[in-house]
């Protein structure tokens, strides 16, 4: 039996949150689905085709604008003729639903002829557009643009409840289903634990940020508590992973309060190497999603420090989030708490198995009645 064609569009190469979501699904492989994932020459790229998955990269995605990765979207549809497309992030969102809404209408207009289905998963959505938007007028737009492109999408999913909640209530999205990012608990854990015999024990303490290097990740304010819980145990150390536009500011901070020593920049990591390394995940983020990091602390059995926002409450018991306006000084105690703290077990992950099988189901509901010209939504 034959296959259906699923046509994944990834508009940025580096491997981030997003890039971890279409690596496990593609080397996992959704049931009854060939997956080729259209993206820019990259990280992503390269290690797609490492693990055999069918790539075409080219002159799409943000850093090739608008036109040219709506032409390129046409004429990857037209060589692939695919049963779906299914976008990821915003600006891929907006090509996607520009391209795949145009076949529609023409089909519509000229009697009706299969035109792919369209899909999209919501990533990172906060429900005040200051978090990811830093002029308002720019905030109002995405709003009215993300309500339209939800229009002419027939699969729409969110990566939690709280995502599915924002998407409701911002983007007055319909018929939206919840599929989790998906983890292997047990092989996270046992990687980790061989990573950590492999070497020798670091004895000092050591706390971890490992994210995007952004204003709404807050680390300038885990930098300023790390500096409080510094002088209370002399031996601790901060690891910093990840990259992005406040590297350098942040930089600029810990040489201000003298702790070169202490916090390492440590840039792009392995989440199973950051994992084996830490003893306490500080995650304090003005908003989240359904964070990989938060799922690979837990499934390593790493102590967790993190804020009740988005859907950590879905990875995390509420009791042991922080609640309300956090003040350094708490959050420092919080952090030294932590270091004598038990890890949550992970139970209730779900596995990257039902994750896929869950797709594979959103895709396949309806799908040769809706794949002629109508949108079914």
């Amino acid at each position: 039996m034959s296959r259906s064609r699923a046509l994944w569009l990834v508009p940025v190469p580096e491997i981030g949150g997003v890039a971890r979501h279409v690596l496990d699904v593609t080397e996992r492989g959704i049931p009854g689905w060939e997956v080729v994932v259209l993206c820019p020459a990259g990280a992503l790229a390269d290690r797609l085709r490492e693990r055999g998955v069918r790539v075409l990269t080219g002159p799409f995605g943000t850093g090739h604008g608008y036109v040219r990765s709506v032409r390129t979207l046409r004429s990857t549809i037209a060589e692939l003729s695919p049963d779906l497309v299914h976008s990821h992030l915003a600006f891929a969102d907006v090509v996607a639903a520009s391209v795949v809404g145009y076949l529609k209408v023409r089909a519509f207009l000229a009697g009706g002829y299969p035109t792919p289905l369209l899909a999209t998963t919501e990533h990172g959505i906060a429900p005040e557009d200051s978090t990811y938007q830093s002029r308002r007028w720019r905030g109002l737009m995405m709003r009215m643009l993300h309500g339209a492109r939800l229009r002419v999408t027939d699969r729409k999913i969110a990566v939690c409840e709280s995502t599915r909640r924002v998407m409701i209530s911002k983007w007055r999205a319909t018929r939206v289903r919840v599929i989790r990012n998906g983890v292997d608990a047990g092989r996270i854990r046992k990687q980790v634990e061989e990573r950590r015999t492999s070497k020798l024990p670091d004895p000092r303490p050591t706390f971890l940020t490992l994210s995007r290097l952004a204003e709404e990740k807050r680390l300038d304010d885990v930098i300023r508590a790390f500096a409080l819980v510094q002088k209370q145990r002399r031996d601790a150390r901060l690891v910093i992973a990840g990259d992005g536009p406040l590297r350098d500011s942040l930089r600029g901070l810990v040489r201000g309060l003298r702790l070169e020593d202490s916090v390492e920049f440590a840039g792009f990591m392995d989440p199973v190497e950051a994992m084996a390394e830490a003893d306490v995940l500080v995650q304090i983020s003005a908003w989240e999603n359904y964070s990989y990091t938060l799922l690979d602390a837990v499934a390593a059995r790493v102590t967790v420090v993190a804020n009740d926002v988005g859907g950590n409450a879905e990875i995390l018991p509420r009791e042991r989030l922080l609640h309300g306006k956090m003040s350094l000084h708490g959050l420092a105690r919080d952090m030294e708490a932590a270091l004598s703290a038990g890890a949550v077990e992970s139970g209730d992950l779900t596995t990257i198995d039902e994750m896929t099988a869950a797709i594979a189901d959103a895709y396949s509901s309806d799908q040769h009645r809706e794949r002629c010209g109508g949108s079914g939504v």
